[in-house]
């Protein structure tokens, strides 16, 4: 039993999955609150370098929990009321606008790229255009092949 257990006034029943279906024996994603989140984050931040391994396992957390956390909170998204969920941002609650924004973007990135690296490629053309040129006039120019 964890400390979000405790929290949320959970009994162990020894019983896993109690819902039915084609999915039920498949595990659940956890969800936390802002509540449980902030408070491992700042037990977390207290215990020594020694302790908050412990403080994980025990948990069943991963370090990439609690610096994810640690940056929504310094971020201040994550000062939702206790007992509510924060909603995860994705790519599939966007609007049709945002998503549009969004390939223009990176459209215009891939352009850009083409675009100076056209650029470059016609500088060395004309670059060894000119050198080829200044060349082709000295040989024309050679005292050597007058004699």
């Amino acid at each position: 039993m964890t400390v979000a257990d405790a929290l949320i006034g959970l009994a162990d029943d020894g019983v896993m999955g109690s819902s039915t279906g084609p999915r039920a024996d498949r595990p659940r994603r956890r969800s936390f609150t802002a509540e449980y989140k902030l408070a491992m984050v700042a037990e977390y931040d207290r215990l020594p370098a020694g302790d908050k391994g412990a403080l994980l396992r025990r948990e069943g957390l991963y370090s990439s929990h609690i610096i994810e956390w640690r940056r929504a909170r310094d971020a201040g998204t994550l000062t939702a009321a206790a007992g509510q969920q924060v909603p995860a941002p994705s790519k599939r609650g966007r609007s049709g606008e945002q998503a549009e924004i969004e390939r223009l973007r990176r459209q215009n990135e891939r352009l850009a790229a083409d675009l100076a690296r056209n650029k470059a490629a016609l500088e060395i053309l004309g670059k060894t255009h000119a050198f080829l040129q200044l060349l082709s006039e000295n040989a024309d120019h050679d005292p050597k092949q007058s004699r």
